[in-house]
């Protein structure tokens, strides 16, 4: 009982980690801490308890049936601290600070070839815009990051959001891959190609069913499990796939062969907690990503082509 009175509340996070990720070094990537560090705060909860939370595998770790009781406690621990800091953050009403967006890296590409972020510092020198590029989803509610910009609806109640944009996807093939097997001209003429299939995550996006929809014969001439990695599976001449407009018209390499296509539009939302909402450096860059995201998501300025 002496031990239970003593243990360090932070070390449920390293434990909380590596119960969700399945290894000490995934864990580390995720709370961006050595791996050593989650090892030694894991081992010291373990001390501290009095029991053996995780066991030790060769492919990671699985919670022991201890570490599975104890694990929705810790998660409630979790949640009452960061409702803390939020509602903690709130009180801070000033214009200076950091904000922590998080985004795909397929997004960060386009924002850094844009100068939104340029022209917010501009007008807020004393807001520091941290870009979070990253794949993985970022939970706002716990604090990971500010503000997000990622497709679809909000997955938790806690969080607000404005759509900002359907982006359009088109269907593309290197200028080589071109002059050597011709340009299909229609969905119907895929078939006699070869393609580019989505896997992991971006396999259940509306423009990776697309295609095996519309060719199912055609020959898999290569996968990849995102966006940017189709990208260059393409530009290398591998064969034809699904691209969003805004990112693959930038590349010179690339011909859109067919489309856009308005069934496989994806739409992009901007989200943050209602917490974070409240505090006036998040609220100011919030407001002025709803106005002037648009262009920088479509490629489109507001009616206009670029």
């Amino acid at each position: 009982m002496h031990n239970l009175t003593m243990f360090d509340w932070s070390d449920l996070r390293y434990f909380l980690a590596v119960a969700r990720e399945g290894s000490s070094l995934a864990a580390a990537r995720a709370l961006r801490v050595n791996q050593s560090t989650v090892h030694r705060r894991l081992v010291e909860l373990e001390k501290r308890l009095g029991c053996p939370l995780v066991e030790r595998r060769p492919s990671g770790y699985r919670l022991t049936e201890y570490g599975k009781e104890l694990q929705p406690y810790a998660e409630r621990v979790e949640q009452a601290a960061s409702a803390l800091r939020r509602h903690a953050a709130t009180f801070d009403k000033g214009m200076r600070g950091t904000v922590r967006l998080t985004c795909s890296t397929t997004i960060a590409h386009r924002l850094m070839r844009s100068e939104l972020l340029d022209n917010f510092h501009k007008k807020h020198p004393g807001i520091k815009i941290e870009l979070l590029m990253t794949d993985r989803i970022l939970d706002l509610s716990s604090g990971e990051a500010d503000v997000a910009i990622r497709g679809g609806e909000a997955r938790e109640e806690a969080l607000v959001g404005r759509k900002i944009a359907d982006v359009p996807w088109a269907l593309y093939a290197s200028r080589s891959y071109v002059e050597r097997n011709g340009r299909p001209r229609s969905p119907e003429d895929i078939g006699s190609h070869s393609i580019i299939e989505f896997t992991g995550e971006i396999a259940a996006l509306a423009a990776a069913r697309w295609l095996p929809s519309k060719a199912p014969r055609a020959r898999i001439s290569g996968q990849a499990s995102n966006v940017p990695s189709v990208l260059l599976a393409v530009k290398s001449g591998g064969g034809l796939a699904l691209l969003p407009s805004p990112l693959a018209d930038l590349d010179r390499d690339l011909v859109q062969v067919i489309g856009p296509i308005p069934e496989v539009d994806y739409p992009i939302y901007l989200f943050t907690h209602r917490d974070l909402r409240k505090i006036p450096r998040i609220a100011s860059f919030f407001d002025y990503c709803v106005r002037r995201l648009r262009p920088v998501l479509t490629g489109v300025e507001l009616g206009k082509t670029n």
